[in-house]
């Protein structure tokens, strides 16, 4: 039998950061879909997941995994599910702010609780660092339903699961399994809300295939490889990296617009993942 060769800690943090910025690039091009396409966020969740699978069924040829498919699947299809009902009822910044400011603090007390993952005290005030500049680069705290904040904790705690959970699993099944039992759990409601693109088709299977391709198969399947030699709430920091480059494309490519406020917390963001990525090679070499 054929080993891959094992990762270094470098190589983990450079696979979730890689992870982080192609996932940055999904959201425009899932909106891009919604435009185009006409298809609502849960068709386009489901086509992700299906085309995602393919493409990394394609090329790992993966062992069938039920554990991923019964477990990371649900947990998958879950996030996805309540991060939009949950952007429904409270605004993109709000319900982002809260489902990645929530995610480290979720993943460092279930890693703590159920994995004996320790809990330095750099390791603790580079989440809070993170978390406080991602609120400014949100546009800070706004009103918030009970609702909005619910679905938001939901996605967050769901994320968190697949994080943990996926640490002891082989990267390439639980990313082709996992797509699959997701799609499979969302295929209901997509249905419901109608499956096929009514808009400008071309343009519809060409985002569809770079959303499949990059912010999916590519960055799920470096996620999960990262997975294996980042510590959890490393990862779930570095995740931060997909709101930031988000906000950058959305200046640079479409046009938008930053704040002081909005600039200073993409600064503080970049210089707390910075830390925690050093701090991370400091640990590995002791």
């Amino acid at each position: 039998m054929n080993h891959a060769p094992a990762l270094s800690v470098r190589q983990g943090l450079v696979y979730v950061s890689t992870a982080a910025v192609a996932w940055g690039t999904g959201g425009p091009a899932g909106a891009l879909l919604h435009g185009a396409g006409q298809l609502s966020p849960v068709a386009v969740s489901f086509w992700r997941f299906v085309c995602g699978a393919v493409l990394l069924l394609a090329v790992a040829r993966s062992r069938p995994s039920w554990r991923a498919v019964l477990l990371v699947g649900p947990a998958m299809a879950v996030c996805q599910a309540a991060y939009f009902a949950a952007i429904a009822e409270a605004g993109v910044a709000v319900a982002t702010m809260i489902t990645m400011g929530a995610t480290p603090v979720l993943v460092a007390a279930a890693g703590r609780v159920f994995l004996g993952e320790p809990l330095g005290r750099t390791g603790l005030g580079c989440a809070a660092l993170a978390v406080a500049g991602l609120a400014m680069l949100t546009g800070g705290a706004q009103a918030v339903t009970p609702a909005g904040a619910g679905y938001s904790l939901l996605s967050a705690a769901a994320y968190s699961l697949v994080t943990l959970t996926t640490r002891r699993m082989p990267a390439d099944g639980v990313a082709v399994w996992g797509f699959a039992g997701g799609a499979a759990c969302l295929l209901p409601l997509a249905a419901a809300g109608g499956l096929l693109p009514a808009g400008h088709a071309v343009v519809s299977v060409l985002l569809l295939g770079y959303l499949a391709a990059v912010p999916t198969a590519l960055a799920y399947g470096l996620f999960f490889a990262g997975l294996r030699v980042v510590g959890g709430t490393t990862a779930a920091v570095l995740s931060l990296l997909e709101p930031l480059v988000a906000a950058v494309i959305g200046v640079v490519l479409l046009g938008e617009r930053l704040s002081a406020v909005q600039v200073g917390g993409a600064a503080v963001l970049g210089c707390a993942l910075t830390w925690l990525a050093g701090r991370e090679l400091r640990a590995a070499r002791s």
